[in-house]
């Protein structure tokens, strides 16, 4: 096997621009250095110049270029305080680059405009400098290349370290992917202060800057261009899904005690939890602040000395050898009491250890003496898995102030509330005329009605029918009214008898309230028992008729069947994409078949979302995944283009065809104001999700990618980033995994007694009103525009661009018949005789022999799936723009599908546009059903559901024997017998082929 051709590294320092002057004369004597895999290099000085400019190369040994996505470039500009007779540098500011934008050999390089960044909290550090990186090949380039190096190695001094030796990786046994790290055009960025110089975390990702990387700048000032991007002759933005590598666990040498984080890069931290102090000398409230380097967190103000609060500091914001605990007075800067640990002398601890119990340590006062002032704390170094990380405050959220801006970063888990339906079935009425008024006294036929309303859903039955059997004050409607409630059951059902008297006037003939706690539960199809209702002429409530007004003749009263149905499933999401299809009584369930674990690892290249006075445009990110009814959401990374979270977590699988949804928002209240001001509303920013079908997903294999996030806007689809996830699907039995794929997809109400289309789609938009309202009362709240995104509230809405999208998968699977008819038609023509002839003489053989034609058939199919096996999907399905006809989208309709409904572009033709989008709604979705219906014939040999498709071929294989030994006359026979059987031998449930075919995977989840 030939070997590779040695690459070199290439970084050509062009210039700088505006930098700081350091020097004390208002100038400064600036050379940069350039380390790229422990190999460092540098350029000659320029005395007194604030624009300084090298155009000099460093060269680089590239050791494997394989590893080159993995690795970044770092180059930090230095003041040589030898130039004027002193001796040492100063920091002038620095910046990473990733090395996967790079150029290859042969393509066209261009300069790069980097903002440099600071190294601390109070560096002063401003400028840009302008870099042109590249890589080439051994040869004449690269001598040539080294030519202008030469002098900056005669005046580099004789401490500094011109280059380390090279590290030659061990030979790679398969290639890794080198995924193209594409920006968007540049936009206003300032980055916030930077991190501390540590070592390259293991990170081994796809490509990324390290979290305070700087984006290129556009600056306003025409006389100092911006240089372009760099750009790998691709396109300018890339939609595709990448593989990606990271060191998941600590990598290969990860102890045992990090497995349950074994989807994560371990992330250390330094814990300071302080319980408590006593014997301190002062009235009033008091604060404790932990002190590290050049960050601080303080602790609420309490006056019994007891706050119990814990801090978290990143390793690599460590800038100190030592933590510094004070306890002092609300408002004053003179402390009480001072303890301090070195760094080196604090424990580890790693889950399943218990937890480090809290001791007390005695403290100095501010003349270094130690008195009676001790306070209780405990101090150790541990990962993202320890117990206190999610309540924890975090050093990277240190410019966050106020309860309830800190409460909104910090992870927390979310249990959707359990959702019933409520069946208000109206039969009929008694009595119901008003008291002063007889029949004949009105002069017209009432047209009576039942007004329902349980909470913000308010329902009403059609005016009751006239029944030549019955009179006017006893009306019939018997009607089904559907609400959504969840537990605990708080609110009451208020029932309303009502008469039209006129257009906008009806009179109330009576109320009846009853509480939904006291409704009866049901978990199948057998009806409750109905009972009648005494009704209430004023506001108050009701009750059975069992009350005081059963005996009195003449009573208004309504007959009622009412029940909680815990046999459905109540639908807060498509079908398509269900995360659970459970129903809602706990009985009914099955048992789990696996359990699903997703690693959030963190997010590349996301574009700014918000301005921040002072630091320019700016993102605070943070991730909620859903999965059943299990709600998680990440810390909120502060003023990071590049967060990492590093957080893992786990959801119980009873039904590996569902779909887990991840979405990235950004946090709007951060800046909220301290002051609890909520006269604003603050609305969360979405970013973009991520859906991922389980069943696409092989069993125990762990799947490590980097998602393209992709936003619709007015003005078009926009790539906002990518998002960095590991998943793992884990299967604990293989007979109830199989068996799944056999079972009816909803629970058996949905087919004893299914629901009306209109139903399905009115009674998902009222669960997920409930949803959001219920997440909404959590603390920190779930806001309501972050749920409706992930439950894709607006999917049965009218769009131009979905009709397209379904029309044309729609058309992909009529391609199949076409290409049939097209080859028929081929045959008949004869412009391939040796075609034609075998054409024919198959058929011969199939008139002659028909007992082959179903064997042949079955044997065909499964031996396309076993050849289709080798080119089966290897990395899960994503969201596909050209699918979604997302980029031949125009502004009309773009505009049209971001309306509201009902329409808010005119009064004159609300009422008609409206109807018009509410049928057109039906009919996209339903040509989205027909598509999927193909679609699912489609994926059962393409190996987008391993299982499946096995399960598929193993039994065209066993039908393929029976129809071989059966005779077609018999087998004909039974199958004309077992269709016209009577309707007492068959189930409503469907068969497990049909219940099969539901549960193959279609497209629609990948669908904006």
């Amino acid at each position: 096997m030939a070997a590779k051709p040695a690459e070199k590294l290439v970084v050509e320092v062009v210039a700088a621009h505006n930098l700081m002057p350091k020097d004390g004369q208002g100038s400064s004597s600036p050379f940069v250095e350039v380390e790229f895999e422990h190999q460092k290099r540098r350029t000659r000085p320029r005395p007194r110049d604030l624009n300084p400019v090298w155009n000099e190369r460093l060269v680089f040994p590239v050791a494997d270029p394989d590893d080159l996505p993995y690795r970044a470039i770092d180059v930090a500009v230095y003041n040589d305080r030898a130039s004027p007779g002193g001796h040492g540098r100063n920091f002038l500011g620095k910046v990473r680059v990733p090395a996967a934008g790079v150029p290859a050999p042969g393509e066209e390089a261009v300069p790069q405009l980097f903002t440099l960044e600071k190294r601390s909290l109070f560096s002063h550090i401003r400028g840009e400098i302008t870099l042109k990186i590249y890589r080439v090949s051994s040869g004449d380039a690269v001598a040539k290349a080294n030519k202008p190096e030469k002098p900056a190695k005669a005046v580099v001094p004789g401490p500094e370290v011109v280059a380390a030796p090279t590290v030659t990786a061990p030979p790679k046994k398969q290639q890794r992917p080198q995924p193209q790290h594409q920006h968007p055009h540049p936009v206003v960025a300032v980055q916030p202060p930077p991190l501390p110089p540590q070592p390259e975390p293991p990170m081994d990702m796809v490509p990324q800057p390290a979290p305070m990387a700087m984006k290129p700048v556009m600056h306003a000032d025409p006389s100092y261009p911006v240089p372009p991007i760099f750009s790998s002759g691709g396109p300018a933005m890339d939609f595709s899904l990448k593989e990606t590598r990271p060191r998941l666990g600590g990598g290969a040498a990860a102890d045992k005690a990090s497995a349950t984080y074994d989807l994560v890069e371990q992330v250390e931290y330094l814990y300071v939890r302080v319980v408590r102090a006593r014997g301190v000398p002062m009235v009033g409230d008091a604060v404790a602040e932990v002190k590290l380097g050049n960050y601080r967190g303080l602790t609420p103000a309490v006056p019994s000395l007891s706050w119990d609060q814990v801090f978290a500091f990143s390793k690599e914001t460590i800038q100190s050898s030592f933590v510094e605990v004070y306890v002092r007075a609300r408002g004053s800067d003179e402390h009480v009491g001072r303890v301090w640990f070195d760094l080196a002398e604090v424990p580890r601890r790693a889950p399943p250890d218990s937890t480090l119990a809290p001791q007390w340590y005695s403290m100095e006062d501010r003349k270094g003496q130690r008195g009676a002032a001790e306070v209780m704390l405990a101090v150790w170094f541990g990962t993202q898995a320890d117990e206190a990380f999610a309540e924890a405050w975090h050093s990277k959220a240190a410019g966050v102030h106020g309860n309830g801006p800190l409460g909104s970063i910090k992870s927390k888990v979310y249990v959707a509330p359990k959702l019933w339906y409520l069946r208000v079935s109206v039969i009929e009425g008694q009595d119901l005329f008003p008291a002063d008024k007889g029949p004949l006294a009105i002069g017209r036929f009432p047209e009576l009605f039942v007004r329902a309303q349980v909470g913000n859903q308010i329902m009403r039955t059609r005016p009751a029918p006239v029944v030549s059997t019955r009179g006017p004050s006893s009306p019939f409607w018997n009607e089904d009214l559907m609400f959504v409630v969840a537990e605990p059951f708080e609110e009451f059902l208020v029932l309303s008898v009502e008469d039209r008297v006129s257009p906008g006037r009806d009179d109330l003939l009576g109320r009846l309230a009853v509480p939904v706690s006291a409704i009866e539960r049901r978990w199948d199809w057998k009806p409750v028992v109905s009972r009648w209702f005494g009704l209430d002429r004023g506001t108050g409530g009701g009750g059975s008729v069992a009350g005081s007004n059963v005996h009195r003749f003449g009573s208004r009263r309504v007959h009622l069947r009412l029940s909680l149905d815990g046999g459905y499933h109540v639908l807060d999401e498509a079908t398509a994409y269900s995360s659970d299809l459970q129903p809602t009584a706990r009985q009914l369930w099955k048992p789990n078949v696996g359990v699903l674990e997703l690693g959030v690892l963190g997010a590349t290249g996301l574009l700014p979302m918000k301005a921040r006075d002072g630091r320019g445009a700016t993102t605070d990110a943070y991730c909620v995944a859903k999965y059943g009814q299990k709600w998680i959401r990440t810390r909120t990374i502060v003023d990071s283009m590049c967060p990492r979270w590093n957080e893992q977590y786990t959801w119980e699988v009873f039904d590996p065809c569902t779909v887990i949804t991840v979405g990235v928002f950004d946090n709007c209240h951060v800046d909220k104001p301290a002051s609890g001001n909520t006269t604003m509303a603050v609305r969360d920013n979405c970013i973009g999700k991520v859906r991922i079908r389980l069943s696409t997903l092989e069993t125990d294999r762990v799947y490590t990618h980097a998602y393209p996030l992709l936003m619709l806007h007015p003005s078009g689809v926009k790539k906002m980033g990518e998002l960095h996830l590991a998943v793992r699907f884990g299967c604990g039995n293989a007979g109830n995994m199989f068996h799944a794929y056999v079972r009816p997809l909803l629970p058996k109400m949905h087919y004893a007694e299914p629901l009306l289309v209109r139903q399905v789609e009115t009674l998902r938009f009222q669960a997920t009103s409930v949803v959001a309202a219920r997440l909404g009362r959590a603390e920190p709240p779930l806001g309501k525009e972050v749920v409706e995104y992930m439950l894709d509230h607006r999917s049965h809405l009218w769009s131009m661009r979905r009709s397209k999208a379904n029309f044309f998968r729609l058309v992909n699977v009529l391609s199949a018949p076409i290409a049939i008819g097209r080859w028929f038609e081929l045959v008949r023509s004869w412009q391939r005789p040796v075609h034609s002839c075998l054409a024919v003489f198959t058929f011969l053989v199939f008139v002659t022999m028909p007992e082959l034609i179903l064997p042949t058939a079955f044997l065909a199919m499964a031996f396309t799936g076993l050849w289709r096996y080798r080119a089966r999907p290897r990395h899960p399905p994503h969201m596909e723009m050209r699918l979604s006809h997302a980029d031949g989208a125009t502004a009309d309709e773009l505009d049209e599908e971001f309306d509201t409904f009902p329409s808010s572009r005119g009064d004159v033709v609300r009422f008609r546009y409206d109807r018009l989008r509410s049928v057109a709604g039906r009919v996209q979705t339903v040509v989205g059903d027909i598509a999927t219906q193909g679609e699912r014939m489609q994926a059962v040999l393409s190996w987008r559901d391993p299982r499946a498709t096995l399960l598929f071929s193993i039994g065209c294989v066993v039908a393929a024997v029976i129809a071989y030994c059966v005779p077609m006359k018999v087998m004909i026979g039974l199958w004309g017998l077992y269709a016209m059987r009577p309707p007492r031998f068959r189930s409503r449930m469907p068969s497990p082929l049909m219940s099969f075919f539901r549960r193959l995977p279609s497209r629609a989840d990948i669908l904006l």
